[in-house]
């Protein structure tokens, strides 16, 4: 399978859940403002959106949007538990829309933004006080967001890494940072952002 990419990116948790799982996977990284892959491809042809991460399974199909891939991931390796079933299969959903719409979007996408300008971005860190309190409290006393770690914990570690590029501190949120950092001493985690930003430093 092939799965689209640009340096710490969301699509980072993409490929955190490979290495979690020991599939096989070809990376192709892609510059989302030039609309092109590494070797001149027009991502759009793979991609209308022109957004990562996009995945193409060996058969041809085309499946977008990080939940999704995620999940996609997680059911082709069912040995390694990283997407769980029954009810709390609605929990991972549960986690994986809170990342992506009141963390990634409400937050970090204003913050990260070259174009959102200072009003825009004031909004976007006191949005961040309430979902980061929700977070904090949700950790106390837990490793991680499920009962173990899951797609949901590969898509958070992504988005945390931004906090950094924002001068967003999470000291306020102990469990918060503590979480964090356990998220970073997992191999999968350490290995795949020791390889994007090493990426991400050599395009800056």
């Amino acid at each position: 399978m092939d799965l689209y990419f640009s340096p710490l990116a969301c699509s980072m948790a993409s490929r955190i859940v490979v290495y979690e799982t020991g599939e096989a996977a070809r990376f192709h990284r892609v510059d989302t403002k030039a609309g092109r892959t590494a070797d001149g491809a027009d991502y759009r042809t793979i991609n209308p959106k022109g957004l990562v991460p996009a995945l193409r399974t060996e058969d041809g199909e085309v499946l977008t949007e990080n939940a999704a891939i995620l999940q996609f991931l997680a059911d082709r390796a069912p040995q390694a538990g990283l997407a769980p079933t029954g009810f709390q299969r609605y929990r991972l959903q549960q986690w994986l829309s809170f990342v992506g719409s009141e963390l990634h979007k409400s937050v970090f996408t204003p913050l990260l933004s070259p174009t959102a300008d200072a009003a825009a971005k004031a909004a976007a860190r006191k949005a961040a006080e309430p979902r980061f309190a929700y977070l904090d409290e949700h950790l106390a006393g837990r490793e991680w967001l499920l009962d173990d770690f899951s797609v949901a914990d590969a898509y958070m570690a992504a988005v945390l890494n931004w906090a950094q590029f924002v001068g967003l501190d999470l000291a306020p949120w102990p469990n918060v940072a503590a979480y964090r950092e356990r998220l970073h001493a997992r191999p999968s985690v350490a290995r795949a952002l020791g390889e994007e930003m090493e990426l991400y430093r050599q395009a800056a």
